[in-house]
């Protein structure tokens, strides 16, 4: 069992205004990934699809949140439970930064064969770019 100081954890580089910081990985000796991430207003992730299940909690900010062809607007204390295949993206709306929890049952969630990019590219630092 690991124990994750959170305050250790180094970040990610992946968007220009959208930090990340992935607690949890392969070194852990899991099979799950769970990362803490942050988002300025007007930032967020471009319409894209996984092969698998996508949890995303909103802790802190609003998401304009596009899941298959709806839009909703999402704050705080919600979670969006988002099921292998639903083509989804957000933006972060209004002026609070958002911070988000995202959990993926398995490793290496935005490797090439696990994420599809509708809309926009995957980040740079993702490997299979």
């Amino acid at each position: 069992m690991a124990i994750i100081d959170h305050n250790r954890v180094p970040e990610v580089p992946w968007r220009p205004g959208y930090r990340k910081w992935d607690v949890t990985g392969r070194e852990h000796g899991v099979t799950s990934t769970f990362s803490i991430n942050t988002a300025e207003p007007g930032t967020g992730a471009p319409l894209h699809t996984h092969t698998m299940d996508e949890l995303i909690v909103i802790m802190e900010g609003t998401l304009e949140v596009r899941v298959n062809s709806e839009t909703h607007i999402v704050g705080k204390d919600h979670t969006l439970a988002i099921p292998p295949g639903a083509e989804h993206g957000f933006k972060v709306i209004g002026e609070k930064t958002a911070e988000l929890l995202v959990f993926f049952p398995r490793l290496d969630p935005y490797a090439e064969g696990n994420t599809h990019y509708l809309e926009g590219t995957r980040p740079v630092p993702v490997k299979g770019s």
